[in-house]
């Protein structure tokens, strides 16, 4: 039954999925968020993130062949919503607005598109034809229970580093997210223009 398990595969997978969704990163975030009075839960994050990661990886290439969008120009896209974050981070500017009646940043911005964004779903992508689907699943599961521990332990890390070092950290994580953004769009841009011209 489980045949497909590699302990090598998954903690491979792991560690990729890790460095790229940056939970870590995304504490700044989401404490601002929360001086804002914009609610944000754990479980609900950390399920909805494993929920659309999971669902892109299986639907991911189909959706994407439905709306006639290839993987470039959706890495494109989503590199412009993480230049914004970052413009937040760096400018304490507010752009992500919430205009509706609902005042939860759960499922935007925090999980679309900080946490399942368009750099994790292009590596999803990338994972899936090199390891067992299984496996990139146990790996996936793992990154969601490392989110939840991370998002129910925010104000303790608040604490310990004080309202400086959290300021510090932000602007620090805020260069870091537009450097991704910047390696995102020009990696994908280029992409573009081989095909267009190619």
């Amino acid at each position: 039954m489980f045949d497909f398990f590699s302990f090598q595969e998954c903690l491979n997978a792991f560690i990729v999925l890790f460095a790229v969704i940056d939970i870590i990163g995304t504490i700044p975030i989401i404490l601002a968020l929360k001086e804002r009075g914009r609610e944000v839960s754990a479980t609900k994050a950390s399920l909805y993130s494993f929920a659309l990661l999971a669902g892109f990886f299986f639907v991911g290439d189909m959706v994407l062949q439905l709306f006639q969008v290839d993987i470039a120009s959706f890495a494109l896209a989503g590199s412009v919503v993480i230049f914004l974050v970052a413009l937040e981070m760096i400018l304490d500017i507010e752009i992500f607005k919430n205009q509706g009646p609902i005042q939860s940043a759960t499922l935007v911005p925090l999980v679309f598109p900080l946490i399942a964004g368009a750099g994790a779903f292009t590596t999803l992508l990338s994972l899936k034809s090199e390891y067992q689907t299984g496996n990139i699943l146990i790996a996936l599961v793992a990154n969601a229970v490392v989110i939840y521990l991370v998002l129910i332990s925010t104000e303790r890390i608040e604490r310990l580093l004080g309202k400086g070092g959290i300021y510090v950290i932000r602007k620090f994580f805020g260069i870091i997210l537009l450097a991704i953004a910047a390696r995102l769009f020009t990696t994908n841009l280029i992409q573009l223009l081989h095909t267009v011209n190619g």
